[in-house]
């Protein structure tokens, strides 16, 4: 990756790259939930999807760290923390380079985003700054990444979100594939009570990706929702933390 967005050095977070921050902070559940169910299409879906993690570095002589924001591809997160590959080498710290596995708590994450058919999703400290370009100037960065950015007025969260705004309560994907997780289960009793290397069940899993069909029929099947992880934390604790409104009443 080579486009200009990839490093941002911030000495003094000003006001509106701050509130892009938080932005992606509060919303990353948006970008897992759409990963989710990317790792389980035949046929991908995404033509991009990166988070952009904070990297910083004290070098001698100084008081204060040199703060590097850098993209990261290969996402992997656990309702927590976020993981996965420095998409490049940074610009000036030497502690980080590319390829390298890289871990970040969400709630510390500066920006994520994802793209289909060319429309990108979420990308708030990209749209913070394409806000204070000319219009040729955010034509030619639009042009630099090859992707449509739409108005940096009205980020989208998730694919079909201004034609079908219900996407944002409930992947489609999550709808369309009810049957076949009712009868895999059906069928394979015994995998709801399993937990993996983490400690999580499938209904922890459901859970951090706010799928609330799938969890209505992990509860109709039995799935106990007072079973804790590794962690210590049942399926509720993480809807909560993620605030996945819809199914923190289903799992109370």
């Amino acid at each position: 990756m080579s486009n200009s967005d990839n490093n941002i050095f911030f000495v003094k977070q000003d006001d509106e790259m701050s509130l892009a921050f938080k932005k992606a902070q509060e919303t990353f559940k948006y970008f897992w939930r759409e990963m989710y169910w990317e790792y389980r299409r035949v046929i991908p879906g995404l033509d991009l999807a990166i988070v952009k993690f904070p990297f910083e570095q004290t070098f001698k002589g100084e008081s204060e760290p040199t703060i590097e924001h850098m993209w990261v591809r290969n996402i992997s997160f656990d309702g927590e923390n976020i993981t996965g590959v420095l998409a490049n080498n940074p610009m000036q710290l030497t502690n980080v380079a590319e390829s390298d596995t890289v871990s970040c708590s969400r709630s510390k994450i500066s920006d994520w985003m994802f793209a289909t058919s060319g429309k990108t999703y979420g990308g708030f400290t990209i749209h913070t700054l394409r806000s204070g370009m000319s219009d040729e100037k955010r034509k030619q960065h639009d042009n630099a990444w090859g992707l449509d950015f739409g108005d940096f007025n009205k980020i989208m969260l998730v694919n079909g979100q201004a034609e079908n705004p219900e996407n944002l309560v409930e992947h489609p994907m999550c709808v369309n594939t009810a049957d076949k997780f009712l009868e895999f289960f059906k069928e394979n009793p015994d995998e709801i009570l399993i937990k993996d290397e983490a400690g999580y069940t499938v209904l922890h899993r459901q859970a951090i990706a706010g799928n609330k069909t799938t969890i209505d029929i992990l509860l109709s099947l039995g799935a106990d929702k007072n079973v804790t992880d590794s962690n210590g934390l049942t399926a509720l604790d993480y809807a909560q933390k993620l605030n996945w409104s819809h199914i923190i009443s289903v799992l109370a």
